[in-house]
């Protein structure tokens, strides 16, 4: 039995190691860690997708599938149900397993000796990945408070950044040494021990505990209710396709980039794989912090900056792209790369903590969940896949090239449109997230204190 505590609102609450401060920046971390780790993991395809084209015979459309749809499509299908599990289970232990699965399927990767073997991996790495972020998305909102709770979960999609700078760079120095079979397989296995970590070190938090609310028994709401729930606010609605088309750019772009360097300038892979990993890296890293913080800084005046900001930063992304894709200078179109992670990367926390401020407790990792089916499904499952069909089609005459002209028509039309919708969203967020269950839950709670 939990020892009971009770909380300033007059709440009882289970007393957790989560009071510590130390402690619950020890669990973002470690969960940080993993979505890092699950980041290497899914873009070490990307710096190698030259070497095992060439080695594999395959085509750009093959390419954009095992890098794009292949993997989307399991991740997605596998997300959902994984997340209900998680809106009733034990969180810690799902993300766990999880990353012991695709940290192992990764290494399989390094044996395939066809497209078929190669594509069956992957789909084991996104069958796998699929059970990690919709549980840390929970718990995080578990164990940080609203006005925080935003720059707790950029500080977490850091990761994405940390795993793509590591996975660039480690990814193209092992194979330029060795080959990239063996980049997958040493990438690949010190997950399991992460995992193992993991489970021994992180305690399960308490639903709710940051809002100080007693926890919500009985089973989750049934996923239909869930879905006709998400889909009657309007927020919801609009910010899961601004994330899907900035998702888009980021993937139909940025999946892209290793392979129009080195079809387009001069470069080493050990040399890109370096670049790659600073400006990606650092970039994204302070992009997706920089969007948190933004958030919850301007949004307790106003909510509509949850939106504002991604919105404004994700339209300079438009005339970055045209210079960065034309110009001749090495130099330029790498730090370009920069600027462009740094602006894609702001809108994840601040979408996710308005997300989870429209649902109930138990709702919270199913509603991560959906709002990454369509993000992957069409931003990650489509993006690479359109650019790639496209550069297999388009005649040489094209501006730059092929592939530079796909990246530009794909990632500017996402671009504008998604803005958009962020433009839209903010009409609606002030009178949904009013209207939330746990706004609705907190006024209760509240009233009977006083």
């Amino acid at each position: 039995m939990s020892e009971i505590t009770t909380s300033a609102s007059g709440s009882d609450v289970p007393r957790t190691p989560y009071e510590s401060k130390s402690y619950r920046y020890f669990v973002l971390a470690m969960l940080t860690l993993v979505y890092a780790l699950n980041f290497v993991d899914r873009q070490l395809l990307v710096i190698l997708q030259e070497q095992i084209k060439g080695d594999l015979d395959l085509s750009d459309t093959q390419l954009g599938l095992l890098s794009g749809f292949a993997f989307a499509l399991f991740y997605v299908s596998c997300g959902i149900p994984i997340a209900r599990w998680a809106d009733r289970g034990v969180r810690r232990s799902i993300i766990a397993l999880a990353l012991a699965v695709w940290s192992g399927m990764t290494a399989v990767s390094g044996l395939a000796q066809n497209f078929t073997h190669l594509l069956l991996a992957r789909v084991g790495v996104g069958a796998g990945e699929a059970g990690g972020s919709p549980p840390a998305h929970s718990m995080i909102s578990d164990i940080f408070a609203e006005k925080e709770r935003a720059t707790a979960l950029s500080i977490y999609s850091i990761g994405i950044y940390i795993g793509i700078l590591t996975g660039f760079a480690l990814g193209g120095y092992i194979a330029d040494t060795f080959d990239w079979r063996t980049a997958f397989m040493v990438v690949g296995l010190p997950g399991i021990v992460v995992a193992l970590i993991l489970r021994l070190s992180v305690k399960e938090p308490v639903r709710g505990w940051s809002e100080h609310r007693p926890p919500e028994t009985g089973p989750p709401p049934p996923f239909l209710e869930v879905l006709g729930f998400l889909w009657s606010r309007r927020t919801f609605r609009n910010l899961a396709l601004a994330g899907c088309l900035q998702a888009t750019v980021i993937y139909a772009v940025g999946n892209w980039l290793p392979s129009f360097f080195l079809r387009h300038h001069s470069i080493a892979l050990a040399e890109l794989g370096v670049w790659m990993a600073l400006t990606s890296g650092l970039g994204g890293g302070a992009g997706s912090f920089f969007g948190g913080w933004l958030a919850d800084r301007l949004g307790q005046r106003d909510r509509r900056w949850y939106v504002w900001g991604s919105a404004m930063l994700l339209l300079s992304i438009t005339p970055l792209l045209l210079v960065m894709l034309t110009t001749a200078n090495l130099t330029l179109a790498l730090m370009l790369t920069g600027v462009f992670h740094f602006l894609s990367a702001s809108y994840l926390g601040p979408a996710l903590a308005v997300s989870h401020g429209l649902v109930g407790l138990r709702m919270r990792a199913l509603t991560s969940a959906v709002f990454f089916f369509f993000i992957n499904l069409i931003g990650l499952g489509l993006g690479p896949l359109i650019v790639g069909f496209m550069s297999d089609r388009l005649p040489e005459t094209s501006l730059g090239s092929p592939l530079a002209t796909a990246m530009i028509v794909v990632g500017c039309t996402a671009s504008l449109w998604g803005t958009l919708q962020y433009l839209i969203a903010s009409r609606h967020i002030r009178g949904d997230l009013a209207a939330s269950p746990a706004a609705t839950s907190r006024s209760e709670a509240v009233q009977q204190a006083v």
